[in-house]
């Protein structure tokens, strides 16, 4: 089986170690072998990305933008292989994992068109004869730390805004989704970045995100994981007063109110807890409902769940693909328990193991009912497909409930009132709000992240992410 290598300084490495990337829906699926970074190799890359950073930070943003639209063009091209290759190794369905890829493609597309708008402010001083230049530099060397998740996008929406902005780049996707990160490295490296402009080291987070942590030549890090490596993150960084951009968890209310339009709530629960397997940090894993529909929705999303089809994600008809590997299944099963033990909490559907064909992490996605709001299940995020049903009497202890949580990432509301989908918009208190639509679902072009515990930082996606990527440099010059 062909190895495949990290990237660093332009050249195809080999590691100490090399691990195989196992198929979550078929663990007899070995979809290749991936070398993995020690800490001298990444220190090597960082090296590469500092001796490159100069030039990259000067270049021509006709260069720039002519990388990453062809970057933008491949992976749109080969949207449908590159969403297999997802579907495999991380378990999304097929549709969800072609859904992904073209998103990275809109991504790199939105950035390469961002190369040639990038401006800056020319103003006048209060003293005569000086001028004021404002304009936006480069940070320098970036680290990049993505997770398994969402193992095309994420990476996409980091990398492009950097290479857009003049960074370089030390790039470590997670260990468990070294595929789709090796083909945005293969696809960037033939488009024509310049050697050490992008240096791909995979492996362990504590090997090789901890090299990038250490290293006094790395100028900012972006990254999405959990909240308590994303604290750890945070220390490091301020250790050399370095920039730091931190998505983390969520714990997201989807509040359905007694005027919804059921079909549409339902619909949105569905969505935002269970597809993805709920391995997503938008998903809407508290289901707050009002006492007039309660009854209904529970019944209605219980029907609902008894029709999803789990199984292989890439074969037809699969609406859930399995848990992305035994780690994260135990610890789906260990909040089950939970749940199970808590008080009033009534699993009302699922929970299950399941088997199919093949050797797979596939869980029957679960519902518990008649919780509150400080059970563990509705305070600690369990990143799988388990969801919870939290009464309310009224709108606005649905709010109250919505927004006590340590989280603040995304909150729906379904609704037919203007009048509480407006209140709503404006005192959620989460970075990104739903009306009508699953928590989980935004645009490439716009800002995404949130506030309290679930991101640190500035925003990403969308014109804001120049708030990470760039340094602001004001000039003055006497006329």
């Amino acid at each position: 089986m062909d190895l495949h290598q990290n990237l660093i300084g332009g050249e195809w490495t080999g590691g100490e170690d090399a691990s195989d990337n196992i198929n979550p829906s078929d663990t007899n699926d070995v979809i290749g072998r991936y070398a993995r970074a020690d800490a001298a190799a990444t220190r090597e890359a960082i090296a590469a990305a500092k001796a490159a950073a100069p030039a990259w930070a000067r270049s021509n943003p006709a260069q720039r933008h002519a990388i990453l639209s062809a970057a933008a063009a491949e992976i749109m091209a080969r949207k449908a292989e590159l969403g297999e290759l997802l579907a495999r190794e991380e378990g999304k369905t097929l549709a969800e994992g072609i859904g992904e890829a073209a998103r990275a493609g809109q991504i790199f597309d939105f950035f390469a068109g961002e190369t040639l708008r990038l401006a800056g402010d020319v103003l006048p001083s209060i003293r005569p004869n000086v001028g004021i230049e404002i304009t936006r530099e480069p940070m320098g060397v970036v680290g990049i730390i993505t997770p398994w998740n969402f193992p095309i996008a994420i990476p996409a929406w980091k990398i492009a805004p950097a290479l857009c902005y003049g960074n370089t780049i030390v790039f470590k996707p997670a260990d468990l989704v070294p595929g789709c990160a090796w083909a945005i490295a293969d696809i960037l490296k033939r488009a024509g970045l310049p050697d050490g402009v992008l240096n791909l080291v995979m492996g362990r987070g504590s090997v090789v995100g901890e090299a990038i942590l250490d290293s006094a030549d790395v100028d900012a890090v972006t990254f999405t994981g959990s909240v308590g490596t994303g604290k750890h993150v945070a220390a490091k960084c301020a250790q050399y007063m370095r920039k730091v951009q931190l998505e983390m968890g969520g714990k997201n209310p989807l509040v359905v109110l007694d005027d919804a339009d059921l079909g549409i709530a339902v619909d949105c629960a569905i969505n935002g807890a269970f597809f993805s397997t709920g391995q997503r940090c938008t998903a809407s894993s508290r289901l707050i409902v009002t006492e007039g529909i309660h009854d209904k929705f529970v019944a209605a999303t219980i029907d609902k769940l008894k029709a999803l089809t789990v199984d292989d994600a890439r074969k037809d008809g699969t609406h859930i693909g399995p848990v992305v590997d035994q780690k994260q299944l135990d610890t789906d099963l260990k909040y089950l328990d939970i749940g199970r033990s808590e008080d009033s909490a009534n699993l009302a559907w699922g929970g299950e193991l399941l088997n199919r064909a093949t050797p797979g992490f596939y869980l029957q996605p679960a519902l518990f009912t008649e919780t509150t709001n400080d059970m563990r299940i509705n305070r600690e995020e369990i990143f799988g497909p388990v969801a919870t049903v939290i009464r309310a009497k009224d709108y606005d202890e649905a709010l109250a409930l919505a927004n006590d949580t340590p989280f603040g990432l995304s909150s729906g509301i379904c609704t037919t009132s203007l009048k509480y989908a407006t209140h709503f918009k404006r005192n959620a208190e989460a970075g990104m709000v739903m009306v009508n639509l699953p928590t989980a679902g935004v645009d490439p072009h716009v800002p995404f992240g949130g506030r309290k515990g679930s991101s640190y930082g500035p925003r990403e996606q969308g014109r804001y992410a120049a708030e990470f990527y760039t340094t602001v440099k004001t000039a003055y010059s006497l006329a």
